[in-house]
């Protein structure tokens, strides 16, 4: 079973429901779920935030974070999640941000994506959140390509 059926089998079974925000991914992730029969039972949809300002006016993420840490950085990746997750209704939310090339993008290099995974809120208690940091080889597609396959996993792995 492919990863991206895994992740709609998983969650429906739990009848749970999950959104995404991505960047460097430019929508795959939210392309590969909908190919899966079924996934409308969990995926409540997604934002994609390629362009730098889109973070902040459709995610939520912090215009000064932006302007001063960049795009491609831990808490830049948790607030797409927690924007993706609020925005859409979902129980939870994944997002991927960072640099597929050619060259780097605020001094991050090529091939470094942070990914977030945030969950439900439950009573009193803070919402579950993941953040990973990863380092990619290869050129622009295989870069994506990781970074899709890595966000799946990561989010069955939390799950």
């Amino acid at each position: 079973m492919d990863l991206d059926e895994q992740v709609i089998t998983t969650m429906a079974k739990r009848s749970l429901t999950l959104a995404t925000c991505e960047s460097l991914t430019g929508g795959w992730l939210g392309a590969a779920l909908t190919s899966v029969p079924g996934a409308s039972d969990v995926y409540r949809g997604g934002l994609i935030t390629y362009a730098r300002d889109l973070k902040s006016s459709l995610a939520g993420v912090d215009e000064q974070l932006v302007a001063e840490e960049g795009v491609v950085n831990e808490l830049t990746a948790l607030q797409m999640a927690f924007g993706a997750q609020a925005r859409c209704g979902s129980n939870w939310a994944i997002s991927t941000t960072g640099v597929a090339g050619p060259s780097e993008i605020d001094g991050v290099k090529v091939g470094t994506v942070w990914f977030a995974v945030v969950g439900p809120k439950v009573g009193m208690s803070p919402a579950p959140q993941y953040t990973e940091l990863k380092h990619f080889e290869g050129d622009r597609a295989a870069i994506r390509e990781a970074a899709v396959d890595h966000a799946f996993e990561m989010l069955l792995r939390v799950l």
